[in-house]
């Protein structure tokens, strides 16, 4: 159901990505934070998932610039949001996708929004799941964690790095499962290295789009379970007041991961595409 993993060029840097399902709709899926193509179906909730996306459209998703099996980026160089967001178009130009739906997951949202933004002729829907606007609180963006927090967090990645980090905020339902965690250490070790997270995440720290989101002109759903301890939903609540004719759906549950109980995400992704 799926193909061997490829490569699309993306000015001098190479984009590992994978296709999934071969349906006459395309979906683009940009994963959050750091993924690796192949250990991802390693997850059975995450397999059938893909699966489940691959059932009704054809399915493309990659591992984002730096990290994966994706060509590595200078941690003291790193790529702008704009660069990022360019290399889902060399992977659609890759495949031959002229449009598609775009599928954001966290750091993800802020890179599809973008998309949708400078090429709406290429995006047929924007679907946004646990994400925010920014990643900096300000007087108009209270949201977002503050300076301090992240240090901290930064701190945390460097010193639990190797193991589950994160996953009892992550997925907190899902916390006590063994065999989650085990994945979880392995996938994260295999995604990136620990200097190269950390700058990752600063990188992400700085995305800010709200300035943008009144351009997009895409049919929009954004979706957020209500107690997220990793994006509060007034990330969400944002984005949708602010993109034009954008569909909130606030589901329950305290979980980030997509993973985690994925088809309460994927129900209101099928109806919608």
């Amino acid at each position: 159901m799926r193909s061997d993993v490829r490569y699309a060029d993306s000015d001098g840097t190479r984009i590992a990505y994978q296709i999934v399902g071969d349906g006459t709709r395309d979906l683009v899926l940009v994963h959050g934070w750091v993924t690796h193509l192949e250990l991802l179906w390693e997850y059975p909730p995450a397999a059938r998932a893909m699966e489940r996306l691959a059932s009704f459209a054809r399915v493309i998703h990659f591992d984002k610039r730096g990290t994966g099996l994706s060509d590595p980026v200078p941690i003291d160089h790193l790529p702008t949001l704009e660069q990022r967001m360019d290399d889902v178009r060399a992977v659609m130009d890759a495949v031959g996708s002229q449009h598609a739906t775009l599928l954001g997951h966290s750091e993800g949202g802020p890179m599809c929004a973008l998309f949708a933004a400078t090429f709406p002729e290429r995006t047929d829907q924007l679907i946004i799941y646990g994400s925010y606007a920014a990643r900096i609180p300000d007087d108009d963006y209270p949201w977002a964690p503050t300076p301090e927090v992240r240090e901290r967090y930064y701190e945390t990645l460097r010193r639990e790095w190797g193991g589950p980090v994160d996953i009892d905020m992550l997925a907190p339902s899902r916390a006590h499962d063994t065999r989650l965690r085990a994945w979880w250490a392995r996938y994260l070790r295999s995604a990136a290295s620990p200097s190269a997270v950390v700058a990752l995440t600063r990188m992400n720290t700085q995305a800010d789009i709200r300035s943008i989101l009144p351009t997009i002109s895409v049919p929009t759903l954004i979706l957020h379970r209500k107690g997220d301890l990793d994006v509060d939903i007034g990330g969400a609540r944002y984005l949708a007041s602010h993109i034009p004719g954008a569909h909130l759906v606030e589901l329950p549950g305290d979980d980030h991961l997509i993973w985690s109980d994925p088809d309460q995400i994927l129900d209101p992704v099928e109806e919608f595409v």
